[in-house]
């Protein structure tokens, strides 16, 4: 447990515990934020998990990106357990997470989904029932996060080209912004673009290695269904290459790094 993490938490009011099994203990509900499958498996089912201190009749809401697959096996493993699984993966960052202003998709049985939709709703301005079926909310994520990956770097390629053309990169982001070429990725991470193509070291908002997660659930999902998405490979490729290059721990709008190294 991070005790810098958990100061933070105190800071903005949360009642914070010294393991997670004993934040869940007994609780209804219980929302988990984890990195990948590893730690969900972990958390739930590890050495000090949290599933034992769960009644039956109690409920997971997972807000992660960790894969298909491993959703559909930890939702049957916990319905063994007698617990429901919402699958809701969020969206939006951090900024709109504070605000309950999250774009949730939810996979999960209707009487799971109705159990869990105060919490859903407290969290989301747009919640969204994609299926009625743990794994259909990674699934939809996994559509999210294609393009989301996509657009960081297509974006880092529009202002490095920019700023090699000569162009001011702040103008000519202003003026991306204004036209058909805007993009809620282009406005977010262009600014810290900009700022890591200038060698500064950008606030990290969003480290590039979880794009290396997520571009990879999104290829892997593709391979699954025979299907090719060629500009998603090439945008896992770039992330893939930044985590090579040492910047794993970086903002991901850091990639911009990667097509103009000199700069970096």
């Amino acid at each position: 447990m991070s005790s810098e993490r958990t100061e933070l938490a105190g800071a903005q009011g949360v009642a914070c515990r010294a393991s997670a099994r004993e934040a869940a203990q007994g609780a209804d509900i219980v929302l988990v934020a984890v990195r990948n499958q590893a730690q969900l498996e972990e958390l739930l089912y590890g050495e000090v998990g949290i599933v034992p201190a769960l009644d039956r009749g109690a409920a997971v809401i997972l807000t992660s990106t960790v894969g298909i697959r491993a959703v559909e096996v930890v939702a049957a493993r916990l319905s063994d357990d007698g617990i429901g699984l919402a699958d809701a993966p969020v969206s939006g960052g951090p900024v709109r997470a504070g605000k309950g202003d999250l774009l949730v998709t939810v996979g999960a049985y209707p009487d799971v989904y109705e159990h869990c939709r105060p919490v859903l709703e407290a969290m989301a301005s747009n919640l969204v029932w994609v299926g009625e079926a743990p794994g259909k909310g990674q699934c939809m994520k996994t559509v999210n996060q294609l393009l989301c990956g996509v657009h960081i770097a297509a974006a880092a390629e529009a202002l490095a080209l920019a700023g090699e053309l000569g162009l001011d990169q702040e103008k000519a982001l202003d003026a991306l912004m204004s036209g058909a070429a805007a993009s809620f990725m282009l406005g977010d991470r262009g600014p810290r673009a900009i700022q890591a193509y200038a060698g500064e070291e950008a606030e990290v908002k969003s480290r590039l290695d979880i794009f290396v997660k997520d571009m990879g659930i999104v290829t892997s999902a593709a391979k699954s269904v025979g299907m090719p998405v060629p500009v998603a490979a090439a945008a896992e490729q770039l992330y893939l290459q930044g985590l090579a290059n040492g910047q794993a721990a970086m903002d991901d709008s850091s990639v911009i790094r990667l097509v103009t190294p000199k700069k970096g």
